[in-house]
């Protein structure tokens, strides 16, 4: 998706009244900065959402507007105040004013409503919000009650925002398996597992095709994640303006289920590594693990790739100097160093940039993938929220902040909607997402056995892990 050209201005109307105290007031204009809106009065704000005979917003101010206005107000509330706007406007056309000018105007709002409902169907799931918008349509409906055009494209809305709410009820139902905890999913450790007992190598090994599938199952989680479960990181911050919004704000479910991802496959990655008795089989798979996050570099799959390397980085794998010994490290060198926490991540950046560029221009869908280090993607979102004040010191919204928001997650959703070029392979993400995982004792355990302690330090730490898990089989 196009970064720059897509946020590069905002159109917009100025707004007329006194400037009064408190969130309720009205502005004399709101406030601009080189061509581009800065901040403005939350009533000016929504008054410049609202479509006129002669004006539509630009309609990334309206993903903007609709996607930060939930840090100040309910959805439901925002609607029924777009609603009086709509209202109002639609009785002075109806004074002296032909009825092609009114349908014009009607069809203007609808298209606003469908920009909604499409974009944001989650706004809709409570009867307030679902009341609001049949009384909006109903009377936009009336404009047009000779042919019934604008009825039967409301009719087709209202349709297929329920199918939207209906598809997110049913993942969510089944959410939960994508929640559990890392732990052990196999017997606890008592003794070395054999050698002849299934790893990855087993059920895929080419790094190119585990790559492919670990993006599969990436795009595949991130399709569902949605703009207002990212704006909840902006929304459950202690903030005086949200206090409105907090009881019944959705949980964020979605987020937890992809960071668990997130975990689930550096756990996966060093219990692959440490369950291996034999050195140079273990120096194979710590390889083959370093060849699969070099494919999904390639591939764009930022995710899996940091997912991967966490795991080879986790102490019971760091810790086997000998394996590591026979590992040719030059391109985990390089991995790391794309990795490279300092100077905040500058070089991840970068690459990331690259890939998103890369998509702009692409014209198959394996160009187009971008899947973010998620983790780092939430810290960003988060720090411009703690940096920059929701309101400015006149009381106007930080529009400027809201919009930087805005921008970063309208990106995310343009890299969600790739659709994967890989044919699903079950045999390998059924392994991926049921294999046996070792929670950090096991790892230790196993890590031990596999290369002895090699200081007081580990031998006590040994023999307490040992113990620990022994008495609790």
């Amino acid at each position: 998706m196009p970064q720059t050209p897509i946020f590069s201005s905002m159109l917009g109307s100025s707004c007329s009244g006194q400037v009064q105290p408190d969130m309720g007031e009205r502005c004399v204009d709101p406030v601009y900065q080189d061509g581009n809106l800065v901040s403005g009065s939350l009533e000016a704000l929504i008054e410049r959402l609202v479509p006129t005979m002669d004006y539509y917003p630009d309609r990334t101010y309206i993903f903007t507007v609709l996607l930060s206005s939930r840090v100040f107000i309910h959805p439901h509330e925002l609607l029924a105040k777009v609603g009086q706007l709509c209202i109002k406007q639609k009785q002075q056309l109806e004074t002296g004013t032909e009825a092609e000018k009114l349908k014009s105007f009607a069809a203007k709002i609808i298209q606003l409503l469908k920009e909604w409902t499409e974009t944001f169907p989650y706004d809709f799931q409570d009867e307030k919000s679902m009341k609001e918008l049949k009384e909006i349509a109903h009377r936009i409906t009336q404009c047009d009650e000779e042919n019934g055009t604008v009825k039967k494209i409301i009719s087709q809305m209202t349709q297929n925002l329920l199918m939207a709410l209906s598809a997110r009820s049913q993942y969510q139902e089944i959410r939960e398996k994508f929640r559990q905890p890392v732990t052990d999913k196999g017997t606890i450790l008592k003794t070395k597992p054999q050698s002849t007992q299934k790893d990855i190598l087993s059920v895929c090994c080419d790094p190119l095709i585990l790559a492919q599938q670990l993006t599969y199952i990436e795009l595949e989680r991130v399709n569902n994640i949605y703009p207002e479960d990212l704006m909840q990181i902006v929304s459950h911050m202690d903030s005086l303006d949200n206090h409105k919004c907090r009881g019944d704000v959705t949980k964020t479910y979605n987020l937890e289920a992809y960071d668990n991802w997130f975990n689930c496959l550096s756990m996966l990655v060093a219990t692959e590594i440490c369950r291996i008795v034999k050195k140079k089989q273990r120096t194979r798979m710590v390889e083959f693990f370093i060849d699969v996050a070099r494919e999904c570099f390639n591939i764009g799959n930022f995710n899996s790739m940091m997912a991967i390397i966490s795991g080879m980085n986790l102490s019971p794998v760091a810790r086997l100097k000998k394996t590591w010994s026979k590992v040719k490290t030059a391109k985990f060198d390089v991995l790391e160093h794309h990795m490279d926490p300092s100077s905040n991540f500058c070089n991840y950046r970068t690459a990331l940039q690259g890939a998103a560029q890369r998509s702009q221009t692409a014209n198959s869908n394996r160009e187009k993938i971008v899947i973010p280090v998620f983790n780092l993607f939430i810290k960003d979102i988060y720090f411009l929220h703690k940096i920059h004040m929701n309101r400015l010191p006149n009381g106007q919204i930080n529009f400027k902040k809201f919009w930087e928001i805005s921008r970063q997650i309208h990106d995310f959703l343009t890299w969600k909607q790739v659709e994967c070029p890989f044919e699903k392979d079950k045999k390998i993400q059924s392994y991926l997402l049921t294999a046996p995982i070792y929670s950090e004792e096991a790892l230790f355990i196993a890590s031990f056995e596999s290369e002895g302690p090699e200081n007081h330090m580990e031998k006590d730490s040994w023999k307490t892990l040992r113990t620990t898990l022994l008495n609790r089989a």
